[in-house]
C-alpha cells in the first residue's frame, strides 16, 4: 500500500525537528544556520552570545565554536570588541556559489543517467510528491524550501557523493538566502516543481543531455531574477562598494 502523502509530510517534519547534531556546538551551528538561511535572522541582525547560550541551553564555548563555523561559511561577521552580525547577501559570492553548483549538480545527474537504476531516484521521487502537496501554500514555504534542499541532497546520495553535497552546502549561504527571498514570488513553487519533474524525467530516460539541460535550467531561476530581488529587498544585499 502506498503511504499517505500527509503522513509522509508529518514524518519529514518530525525528523527535521528531532534530528540533532552530535555535539553542543553542532546543535547551535545547525540551529543558527537554519534560522539565517530561512531569514528568521535576516541580514544585519546582531547576535548576542549570552542570548544564544540561553536559547540553546549551552555554555559559551559551543556558542563560540558555532559562530566561528558560521563565519567561515560567510553567514556572520564578528567585529572584535564590538558585535557579531548576520552578513548581507554578497552578490559576488552568490555568483561563485551558483557557478560551482551548476558544475557539480549537472555532473551528478549525468552520473545517474549512466547508472540507469530506478531505485536510486526513488527517494527523490517521494520528496517531489511531498513538495507537490504544498504548491501554492504560502504558510508552508519553509517546509517547501527544506524539501527542495532534500530533493537535491537525495540526488547526491543516489550518486554516492554525500560528502560533495556537504561541501557544496557550506558554500551556498548567500545563494540559499536569495532563493529563500524568491520563494514566495508568484509561480515560483510551480517552477521549482516543474524543474524537479524535468530533472527526474531526464535521469529516468537515461538521456544525459536532457537531464543536464533540465538541471541547468532549474538552477537558473533565481539568478535570472536577482536584479528584481535586489530592488525589492535592498536591505538584504551587500552594496557593491561596501566591505
Amino acid at each position: 500500500m502506498q503511504p499517505n502523502i500527509a503522513d509522509l509530510l508529518l514524518a519529514f517534519n518530525v525528523v527535521r525537528h528531532t534530528a540533532r547534531a552530535p555535539t553542543a556546538a553542532g546543535r547551535v551551528y545547525s540551529g543558527l544556520r537554519e534560522r539565517i538561511l530561512n531569514l528568521d535572522l535576516p541580514p544585519r541582525t546582531t547576535l548576542v552570545r549570552a542570548q544564544i547560550a540561553s536559547d540553546y541551553e549551552v555554555s559559551q564555548t559551543p556558542v563560540r565554536e558555532a559562530l566561528l563555523q558560521l563565519e567561515q561559511d560567510g553567514l556572520i561577521k564578528t567585529y572584535p570588541q564590538s558585535r557579531t552580525v548576520v552578513t548581507e547577501i554578497d552578490l559576488e559570492q552568490l555568483a561563485e556559489a551558483h557557478f560551482l553548483r551548476v558544475a557539480v549538480e549537472t555532473e551528478v545527474v549525468r552520473s545517474l543517467c549512466l547508472r540507469q537504476d530506478p531505485a536510486l531516484t526513488h527517494k527523490a521521487h517521494a520528496i517531489l510528491q511531498m513538495q507537490a502537496t504544498l504548491e501554492g501554500n504560502t504558510t508552508e514555504t519553509t517546509l517547501f524550501n527544506e524539501l527542495d534542499t532534500a530533493f537535491h541532497e537525495a540526488l547526491f546520495l543516489a550518486a554516492g557523493q554525500p560528502n560533495l553535497h556537504l561541501l557544496l552546502r557550506s558554500r551556498m549561504g548567500h545563494l540559499a538566502r536569495a532563493r529563500r527571498l524568491d520563494l514566495p514570488s508568484e509561480g515560483k513553487m510551480k517552477a521549482i516543481l516543474h524543474g524537479h519533474r524535468a530533472i527526474l524525467k531526464g535521469i529516468d530516460s537515461g538521456i544525459e543531455a536532457q537531464a543536464t539541460a533540465a538541471m541547468r535550467d532549474h538552477l537558473s531561476g533565481t539568478i535570472s531574477r536577482l536584479d528584481r530581488l535586489v530592488k525589492e529587498h535592498p536591505g538584504f544585499f551587500k552594496a557593491k562598494n561596501r566591505d
